[in-house]
């Protein structure tokens, strides 16, 4: 065969072999590129997932934030032992400030109190005021059975009024009134049993049989209780001029809210302030 000849063949043969040799490595670089797992797809989905819990993550944060922001503030309130009709209502907004909470008693009390009805409650809620509920129809706060039977009392006016669970019932145990441990746990045992939350109300001076029979129940006991504390005693002013928080009484315990002053001059009214984690426990 002529070289001429040979050259003409070879060069066929390559002219023929070049495209297939290009189409075999063509497709085997898209067969390696198929097969990898990390594709730019997975790599998007892995950089969104990743998104997704840093979100989660910050919401967390955020509502934790929050929660605590809504725990360190102060709200101001009253509580009376009258009835709040329009006119009543009036004359608070009026003369002192609106409310964020409103200390109202269960059940007539004569020469001592009106009741709450669903009324006065709508009335309230109508408002954005929540209800603190007060039970003040003990004058002897002595002896286990004793706490258990005003606390069952307690519940069953709470119940006919419609007050949901999760509520605190506190127990009004003014200074002039004996108390010890006995009827306190009797007390509380009893709420802690029941839908309702155990609250007490009273003047926790560091001389007050209140105090030292609530120091003299089980550590449980006196760190699951709610205060409201009538000590120290200021001067009754409105919303804007209200003092800074400074509540007294037993230091383990769910210490959230402060009468700091009695007996309004232009409406019935007591003053109070409560911490954020007070409203959880009103109605």
């Amino acid at each position: 065969m002529k070289k001429y000849e040979l050259f003409t063949l070879v060069s066929l043969a390559l002219v023929i072999a070049i495209p297939i040799l290009f189409n075999i490595f063509q497709n085997n670089q898209d067969q390696t590129e198929s097969s990898d797992p990390t594709t730019e797809e997975q790599e998007n989905n892995k950089e969104n997932a990743n998104q997704d819990n840093k979100d989660a993550e910050n919401g967390g944060n955020k509502e934790e934030s929050d929660k605590e922001n809504s725990n360190a503030k102060i709200h101001w309130g009253v509580d009376s032992a009258s009835y709040t009709d329009e006119e009543f209502l009036g004359c608070v907004v009026d003369n002192y400030g609106k409310p964020v909470v409103w200390g109202r008693y269960l059940g007539d009390k004569e020469d001592v109190s009106t009741g709450l009805d669903s009324a006065e409650v709508k009335r309230l809620h109508d408002n954005n005021i929540q209800i603190l509920i007060i039970y003040n129809h003990v004058e002897d706060a002595r002896g286990h059975d004793n706490g258990v039977d005003h606390a069952n009392q307690a519940i069953s006016m709470a119940e006919e009024l419609g007050v949901p669970e999760g509520v605190a019932i506190f127990v009004d145990i003014e200074p002039s009134y004996p108390v010890d441990v006995a009827f306190m746990e009797g007390w509380y045992e009893t709420l802690a049993d029941s839908n309702y939350e155990s609250g007490v109300y009273g003047v926790f001076d560091e001389e007050s049989d209140i105090l030292n029979a609530y120091k003299s129940m089980e550590q449980s006991i006196q760190e699951n209780t709610i205060v409201w504390t009538a000590f120290p005693q200021v001067e009754i002013t409105t919303k804007e001029n209200a003092p800074e928080y400074n509540s007294q009484g037993p230091k383990n315990s769910k210490l959230y809210g402060w009468q700091y002053a009695i007996e309004g001059e232009a409406c019935n009214i007591d003053t109070n302030l409560f911490k954020g984690q007070m409203l959880d426990y009103l109605w």
